[in-house]
């Protein structure tokens, strides 16, 4: 009884918070592009491209002798890059092309997961990791740090969780409270009615699916250059599709998708301090807790969920 009472600690909301990060940035990205109408289960793969070029750029930054703060943050902009030009391409297939937007964003999950794992090979002649290079670790914000306990939970953080956590409100602003969201909006509900008025539908579904892949290369930096200082294969491990479940259980809002992410990122830190605490469980169910929770949560406790209304149909003047 004492080890599990000793496991809910400042720590623990600490781990949950930065466990939580990518699926924050990624549902967020799920959101925009839904919320216009584009299905984006391509997420897990725009996460693993962006950590890739995330850990090149930071690893030749470093190389070519440029300090190690600078060779994070580079590396970061390469992700949104990379992030951006891969969601590219799933918008003009799925927008300009009208294909299947599912069959789409799986091509682009396989497409990511062979094409790093060949890059890895090809550049640094190894597979599985990649050598170590400069990240982004934790920072701490003067005087707000030092708040006992909300300064260790918030304020004494890799600065990935602080952009996350800024980038709720913001885009929960951003949708609900300006007109560019309401025209966002309107081209996922009721498209042929937004173009009668004048909205150019196609630009805004573009710039959905362009939000999403700049906010989901940002989480998969975080992974490589935030959470740890190597790129491994495969490394988001699922992230992006826990990312769509947030999304699906915060009903398209960002502060449901956020309420998801915590769920699910708590469930992810507490496996981890129960093993590190070495609780008598299997270690394998406590590696499946995390996908677990969300299956039973999609399962049986998001009530009635109604989706953008046109969400996933092609439009065609």
């Amino acid at each position: 009884m004492d080890t599990f009472l000793s496991i809910f600690s400042v720590a623990l909301f600490a781990a949950t918070l930065r466990a939580a990060t990518p699926l924050i940035l990624a549902a967020l990205g799920g959101i925009f592009s839904e919320r216009a109408g584009i299905v984006n289960i391509a997420l897990e793969g725009i996460m693993l491209v962006g950590a890739f070029f995330a850990m090149v750029v930071s690893f030749y930054a470093a190389k070519a002798g440029m300090p190690p703060a600078l060779s994070a943050w580079l590396g970061v902009l390469a992700a949104i890059i990379a992030g951006f030009l891969i969601s590219m391409i799933h918008a003009v297939v799925s927008i300009r092309y009208r294909a299947d937007q599912i069959v789409s964003g799986v091509a682009i999950n396989i497409l990511a997961l062979g094409l790093t794992g060949f890059l890895l090979q090809l550049i640094f002649n190894t597979s599985g990791n990649s050598p170590s290079v400069p990240n982004l670790g934790s920072a701490s914000i003067p005087i707000l740090s030092s708040i006992p306990i909300l300064g260790d939970i918030f304020f004494n953080q890799p600065p990935f969780v602080w952009i996350a956590l800024i980038a709720v409100p913001v885009s929960a602003f951003v949708l609900f409270r300006t007109p560019l969201g309401l025209r966002l909006r309107s081209v996922g509900e009721h498209p042929h009615a937004a173009d009668t008025v004048g909205i150019d539908v196609f630009k805004l579904r573009y710039l959905g699916v362009a939000l999403s892949g700049v906010l989901a290369g940002v989480a998969g930096a975080y992974l490589s250059i935030g959470q740890l200082n190597i790129f491994t294969e495969n490394m988001t491990a699922g992230r992006g599709f826990i990312a769509l479940a947030a999304v699906i259980f915060g009903k398209w809002n960002p502060w449901g998708a956020f309420g998801a992410c915590l769920l699910f990122g708590f469930a992810d830190a507490i496996q981890i301090s129960l093993q590190n605490a070495g609780v008598n469980i299997p270690s394998e169910f406590l590696l499946m807790l995390p996908y677990l929770l969300t299956l039973i949560a999609l399962a049986g406790f998001i009530g009635k969920s109604n989706p953008p209304a046109a969400v996933g149909v092609p439009y065609e003047k």
